[in-house]
């Protein structure tokens, strides 16, 4: 299994690690002083996060067993997408200046790309590698 590979895995998990602790500070710390508006900003945020580093874990699953580059371009799209999309939306939330919304939209535009790499993909009907003899 190549460096690039490791190092995504490793980076998904940490981002898990972050998805788990920000909810849990969103749930219990934020309750107080915090608007309607910056609670869903942080639980979209949240939600996001979760749920593409699932993605990026699948994509590197197709990566380790088609031994084709696609899952990993996924999975690069994916985590880069949820470092711009959720962190913009967490810090907006904790009230960062306005200018950082813009980085959202960049995020999601990774987010959508990474899907679509995926998608891609498997509709080239990569197969898992063999192991062994037939």
């Amino acid at each position: 299994m190549g460096h690039g590979v490791t190092a995504l895995r490793s980076i998904a998990a940490l981002l898990g690690t972050c998805g788990v602790v920000l909810g849990a500070f969103g749930a219990h710390a934020l309750r107080d002083g915090f608007s309607a508006t910056e609670l869903g900003l942080w639980q979209t945020a949240v939600s996001y996060l979760f749920w593409h580093v699932l993605a990026a874990l699948l994509a590197l699953q197709w990566d380790a067993s088609t031994k084709q580059v696609s899952g990993r371009v996924a999975a690069a799209l994916f985590l880069s997408g949820t470092a711009l999309f959720s962190g913009s939306l967490l810090a907006l939330a904790l009230a960062a200046p306005r200018w950082v919304g813009a980085l959202t939209p960049i995020g999601g535009l990774l987010l959508i790309a990474g899907w679509l790499a995926l998608a891609w993909a498997f509709a080239r009907g990569d197969r898992p590698a063999q192991s062994g003899p037939r």
